[in-house]
């Protein structure tokens, strides 16, 4: 199928960024009649990563919307007459070899009354991080510990622990409360929950999708999917917390934020339309060695080892 590519070049990266990554994604929807779609993936920009070269498939003579949601996310919005209708974004990135929050000093809380103005609705109960109803659970198993850095390691720890990471497991109409309930969960789900929790103590915590490459860090079972985690605002900075490793990590590579995962879907459809076919792909590749396009060949990728690979000095 003919595509309508959009392609971006951006600066080269800095020097601290010296981790290739290749990222993307492959989606196919069958349309019975006529639909809309909001497409949410091309990523942030971000201090902790750098886009060397991007490409934007929007099938085929489709008209389509760029425009930035009220987190900051850029969203497509793509006219899908009946048939069917193929969707790509590849991209070459650079990041930092080095692990998540490295680079962040800071982690002081502020009271409600000092924070951003922007920042006060991630303090709120949200549609799936309904935290309201944990505000009784969360201060007998986290009201004795320090506020702040402390405690959001703390709640990230017990999720960690006591909540079960069930690969397909996750709904759509799942909630922080009732992931707590059942004990287990997606990434999705322990970023509700972790989100929730801290809400419950006033600390602004927002949900992230994205991509995490295995990077420092074996994955056996190679689910190359899209990754959900949370971020805290702690010294006027956003900091990573996942629950679903409880590890920094190296390599997060930011699509979208927002309160919940609402805000954060990869694609939101409005008529009658199912998404037939579904590829993600995030691994590391030697520098200049792949370009976005290049058939997947993921008998290239230098990542899934405990040992990590750094491009050659710029």
């Amino acid at each position: 199928m003919p595509f309508q590519t959009h392609m971006a070049t951006v600066a080269l990266p800095s020097p601290k960024f010296d981790v290739t990554v290749r990222v993307g994604c492959s989606l196919t929807y069958e349309v019975s009649g006529s639909a809309m779609l909001l497409l949410n993936l091309r990523p942030l920009a971000n201090r902790n990563h750098s886009v060397v070269f991007e490409a934007f498939s929007l099938g085929n003579g489709l008209q389509s919307e760029l425009f930035t949601d009220s987190h900051g996310n850029q969203v497509y919005r793509v006219k899908l007459p009946k048939g069917m209708h193929s969707f790509r974004h590849d991209a070459i990135i650079s990041v930092s070899s080095q692990p998540d929050n490295h680079d962040l000093v800071d982690r002081s809380t502020h009271l409600p009354a000092d924070l951003p103005p922007a920042v006060l609705r991630y303090t709120l109960p949200s549609r799936y991080c309904d935290s309201d109803k944990l505000i009784n659970f969360a201060w007998e198993k986290f009201g004795q510990v320090e506020h702040g850095w402390p405690r959001v390691q703390a709640i990230s720890k017990w999720l960690h622990e006591n909540i079960e990471y069930r690969y397909g497991s996750g709904g759509s109409d799942l909630s922080a409360w009732d992931v707590l309930q059942r004990g287990y969960g997606v990434c999705r789900d322990f970023a509700h929950l972790a989100i929730a929790l801290n809400r419950t103590f006033n600390i602004p915590a927002r949900y992230v999708t994205g991509h995490l490459p295995d990077i420092g860090f074996p994955d056996p079972e190679n689910h190359m999917d899209f990754h959900a985690y949370a971020e805290v605002y702690l010294g006027n900075e956003w900091f990573t917390t996942d629950a679903r490793f409880h590890v920094p990590r190296i390599g997060r590579i930011k699509v979208s934020c927002g309160q919940d995962a609402v805000d954060g879907a990869f694609s939101t459809i409005y008529g009658g339309a199912n998404l037939s076919y579904f590829q993600v792909w995030a691994y590391q590749v030697p520098r200049g060695t792949v370009g976005v396009g290049d058939v997947l060949d993921f008998s290239r990728r230098i990542d899934n080892q405990w040992t990590v690979q750094t491009d050659p000095a710029l």
